[in-house]
């Protein structure tokens, strides 16, 4: 299980050998709660929230990696153990292939594949919406053609489409997150994606829950022994984890398909979110919606996926480690 502690004023510690995880709850009572450490595979910790060197040595000792996240839900720093997930030469071939025509391949591939995951969403939202269905099934043409124009890109270097290509994605996004937008009650439409902070309360459940994704494909990433450091169509800035915003990409609808759910099933409310400076943050009960209904949709939920039934985490581990065996089967 993943442990997430977002209430504010939480304190980890060990106790009889156990995490202790201690908390006020909203009636000011303490609260206090143990959980063995073989039963944890990742601990989050969310702004506010402290841990003692007995918690951190405890999680190491158990490969528990600890993930410090803000409190938009993304990820600025983890602690883990120091020893490499895999070969040191899957690393070198990532770098490599970063120069190469192989970036081309699977950029493409990463794209192609977040828009295709978009368009199967929205068709099954076609299947309920017969109302809206001339104004999807114009997003989906749109949508369609982008993926056509992504698949025919030719290049020996990423840096040669690279412009191009974050164009016909960036533009499938606006049909998509347009279309999304249309399709809520108006009291939820919003004027597409906003970031850190959102504006409204839609954008703060995805960039939470996008949030919550980011660590989990960085862990993937690192387990199948690539570097999260070497990107091929993002930048590779001073610090930044450039591989985990090209790898997550065919991933996002999945948690745009969980928050949409939220939304459209009335499960969100005004105490959900607030008011922060510009823009929309959640509070600890939103906090706690969309982390229970992304562990459901990532961790619980079965897929069939390569033959065999399986959760979307393990489909995605599988995935880090076809592209890893990939690079060196070169």
């Amino acid at each position: 299980m993943q442990l997430y502690i977002t209430t504010y004023g939480s304190f980890l510690h060990i106790k009889d050998g156990m995490f202790q995880v201690k908390f006020t709850d909203e009636d000011g009572e303490t609260v206090k709660k143990k959980i063995p450490p073989k039963k944890i595979s990742t601990i989050v910790l969310d702004k506010g929230t402290s841990l003692t060197y007995e918690a951190v040595k405890t999680a190491l000792s158990h490969n528990i990696d600890i993930v410090f996240a803000e409190g938009d839900g993304a990820p600025i720093g983890r602690v883990w153990h120091s020893k490499l997930g895999s070969t040191t030469k899957i690393r070198k071939r990532q770098l490599e292939a970063s120069l190469t025509s192989e970036a081309v391949f699977w950029v493409k591939l990463w794209v192609a594949d977040k828009v295709n995951n978009q368009i199967n969403f929205i068709k099954d939202l076609k299947k309920h919406r017969k109302s809206n269905e001339s104004e999807i099934n114009d997003v989906l043409l749109k949508m369609e053609n982008v993926v056509r124009k992504v698949e025919a890109l030719q290049a020996d270097s990423i840096s040669d489409i690279a412009d191009t290509i974050r164009g016909y994605e960036g533009t499938a996004g606006r049909y998509y997150f347009g279309l999304l937008s249309s399709l809520l009650t108006k009291d939820y439409q919003f004027k597409g994606r906003s970031y850190r902070p959102a504006e409204d309360p839609f954008n703060a459940f995805l960039n939470y829950g996008y949030g919550i994704l980011y660590s989990r494909i960085e862990k993937c990433i690192m387990i199948a022994g690539l570097d999260p450091y070497v990107g091929f169509l993002h930048r590779d800035d001073y610090n930044q984890t450039s591989f985990v915003f090209d790898f997550i990409e065919p991933y996002r609808p999945f948690v745009d398909l969980t928050v949409y759910r939220l939304f459209t099933g009335k499960k969100v409310n005004r105490d959900h979110y607030h008011e922060i400076t510009n823009g929309i943050g959640l509070t600890k009960e939103g906090k706690k919606l969309i982390v229970e209904n992304f562990i459901q949709r990532f961790d619980t939920d079965k897929i069939r996926y390569r033959g065999r039934n399986q959760t979307r985490m393990n489909a995605i581990q599988q995935d880090a480690h076809t592209l890893a065996n990939k690079l060196i089967e070169i």
